[in-house]
């Protein structure tokens, strides 16, 4: 598991630890092991230090003294380094350095000339602290360093990039990099949308900050977290030790939905999958095509040994439907509310319905369900993914797992997770379908194996998205087009794939 902070704990943890060192030992820290990575990364370009173009772009403040420490450490190594100064000051001895080593100022007037030359663009502009556009020398920098082709490695953060948030202020005043180092932990704003794009390969440096730093409340799962959520079957174990879930979903408009979600659902380590009978002949349409699966014409709160219900995935949003979606809350169960009954959660019986539940509830709402469900992401500079999953969660008292780039996963508590498994090959039509049906399985298995609360029910609902998203990595390789159905039928793999302990 990787932990994320915000620039208000890292600064914190930051004057701890500097409190205890000599003077600029921890900006020696950032800076050495930011010159080893930016060496790393030319070699996996095919790109030797020794003889290297790198320039330098400096800002005001501690993120321009690390880039100018950095160049000059590159210097050292055989590299012809050359700092374009872009703040209304410059870190005085970090430019000493740069100079004792051979490096080099330019100015604004030569910018173009030197940064279309460039094999590396360090960028240096605005730290995690920066909140805005960049100014316009900077931004025409950052255009520049872009259109050059050059490597363009980011210092703690992409310039223009809001550390906490992730928000772009302006996307054409931005740095687009091909890799960050950033210090000490990771920040939310590398793992968030729009800032996850701006980011590159994320490179993580030690500086030393671990035992100055709480425990953290926003993380990121790994793969050791995701097998936690699919452990393999016991000697002991049966059909029903495993988890039984039940499926609410389909209408006749939209009967592929209860199958994306059933298929879903199969492949998630269950041990049996319930579909509920409204009576339309999806529910044996369902069995014919797959021969494991049980019919439920009972009421969901009377089915049998289910310990997880998902419903909504092509329900429908009439009075039947809201029907439906008030038996499944009345579940004594973990429940995943997905597509259609989110749309209904604000009609009274169905918000009632979910204010009353005592088992977790699981809200996967993509933007425009989250708008159904009366909260919006903000624009601009004001985008913050991140606050407003949590604000939902804390208001409605459910998980809230905001789908779509870097997903929000957050419990009502503001524990959070931000997934970084997903790519943008999982935008296809059903895929939130086979997502839910996962999540919903994997909830029934951890709920057969003991007790969850909303804590749990958070950290299970994020490695089924980060399951998903590996499913999908895995359907997409070698560049082949994905689809619904390609996911399901790669689950298995991902599954198997983390169980022994593989990468995508």
């Amino acid at each position: 598991m990787r932990s994320a902070y915000d620039v208000a704990t890292v600064r914190a943890a930051e004057e701890t630890v500097m409190a205890r060192l000599p003077d600029g030992a921890l900006m020696e820290r950032a800076a050495t092991g930011l010159a080893d990575a930016c060496a790393s990364l030319m070699r996996d370009v095919g790109l030797r230090v020794s003889g290297a173009r790198v320039v330098l772009l400096v800002g005001s403040g501690n993120n321009g003294g690390d880039a100018l420490y950095a160049g000059a450490l590159l210097a050292r190594r055989g590299a012809r380094v050359e700092a374009i100064l872009l703040g209304s000051r410059a870190h005085e001895a970090g430019l000493a350095a740069l100079r004792a080593s051979g490096g080099s100022l330019v100015g604004i007037a030569d910018a173009e000339r030197t940064l279309m030359a460039a094999d590396l663009v360090l960028d240096g502009i605005v730290g995690i602290g920066g909140q805005g556009p960049l100014r316009a020398e900077a931004a025409t920098c950052a255009h520049l360093a872009r259109e050059s082709g050059a490597l363009i490695v980011s210092v703690d953060i992409p310039s223009g990039v809001d550390a906490d948030t992730g928000a772009v202020a302006d996307a054409s005043a931005v740095v687009d990099a091909d890799a960050t180092v950033t210090f000490g932990c990771l920040k939310p704003g590398l793992l968030l949308s729009p800032g996850r794009g701006r980011a590159g390969a994320i490179l993580l440096v030690d500086i030393g900050l671990e035992d100055a730093l709480p425990d953290a409340d926003v993380q990121a799962l790994d793969a050791h977290d995701l097998v936690d959520a699919v452990p393999e079957p016991g000697a002991e174990d049966y059909k029903y030790s495993r988890g039984v879930v039940g499926i609410a979903a389909g209408s006749p408009p939209y009967r592929g939905a209860a199958f994306m979600a059933t298929g879903g659902a199969r492949h998630g380590n269950a041990g049996m999958v319930h579909v509920l009978d409204r009576g339309d002949g999806i529910a044996q349409a369902l069995v014919d095509e797959f021969w494991d699966v049980v019919i439920s014409s009972s009421a969901p709160a009377s089915t049998a040994r289910t310990t997880a219900w998902v419903v909504g995935p092509g329900l429908g949003t009439d009075v039947a439907a809201l029907g439906v979606l008030g038996d499944v809350l009345a579940v004594d169960a973990p429940v995943v509310v997905d597509a259609d009954a989110l749309r209904m959660l604000r009609e009274l019986p169905a918000a009632a319905a979910l204010l009353a539940r005592r088992r977790p509830t699981v809200l996967t709402p993509h933007e425009g369900e989250f708008a159904a469900l009366g909260y919006t992401l903000g624009e601009g500079p004001d985008e913050d993914r991140l606050g407003s999953a949590r604000r939902a969660a804390r208001e409605l008292g459910a998980v809230v797992v905001l789908k779509g780039p870097g997903t929000v996963i957050a419990a009502p508590s503001g524990t959070a997770y931000i997934d970084s498994w997903g790519t943008p090959d999982l935008g296809t039509a059903g895929s939130g379908d086979v997502l839910s049906g996962v999540m919903g399985a994997l909830l029934a298995g951890a709920c057969a194996r003991g007790d969850i609360d909303d804590e749990m029910a958070a950290r299970t609902a994020a490695a089924a998205v980060g399951l998903h998203g590996l499913a999908g990595r895995l359907a997409a390789r070698d560049g082949r087009p994905v689809t619904a159905p390609d996911i399901i039928a790669t689950l298995p793999e991902a599954i198997g794939l983390v169980r022994r302990g593989g990468e995508a």
